[in-house]
């Protein structure tokens, strides 16, 4: 039975310890990115400003969530700091996400529009795609949720098995 208290504090810890590692590990990827959401129509667009920095990486990306998605009826744009469009995408399911290079620094523009009146909430991001050891740390942090789990669970078994070879 103390075994079993054990293993429960140390899974709960990990458990704990994981979910810590989530919250740090999207704050450190969604660093530099920036969010946005908001209600468009034919004559609404929605448009999130996002400052890119070539010394720190040459490859943007944005990201758009449409609530109630309809076909062919939103796109997204991006222009660079001289308001030059750079990419241009037709939204045909209701998320999408999407790189593009970062020719300069300055002030990026994402923009959300839609040709249905009827109004549509919809979230956006843009920003430097992450690296590769960003990215990590979130991977870390589920393994860590995971073998936590998996040690409560089994402690549980074990606790189920003990009372029922007592009784």
């Amino acid at each position: 039975m103390q075994k079993s208290g054990m293993v429960l504090v140390i899974s709960g810890g990990l458990i704990v310890i994981g979910l810590v590692l989530v919250v740090l590990g999207n704050q450190i990827i969604l660093e530099g990115v920036s969010q946005g959401n908001g209600k468009i129509k034919s004559d609404q667009a929605l448009t999130i400003i996002g400052n890119l920095d070539t010394q720190k990486t040459s490859i943007g990306v944005f990201a758009v969530q449409i609530i109630e998605f309809k076909d062919n009826t939103f796109s997204a744009k991006v222009l660079d700091p001289l308001d030059i469009e750079i990419i241009s995408q037709e939204i045909n399911e209701d998320t999408i996400e999407k790189e593009f290079d970062i020719i300069e620094t300055g002030t990026y523009k994402l923009i959300i529009e839609s040709v249905n009146n009827e109004e549509t909430q919809v979230f956006g991001a843009i920003g430097p795609l992450p690296d590769g050891s960003k990215t990590l740390l979130g991977f870390i942090s589920i393994y860590v949720l995971v073998i936590g789990m998996i040690g409560l669970v089994g402690v549980g078994i074990y606790l189920i098995r003990n009372r029922m070879k007592s009784v």
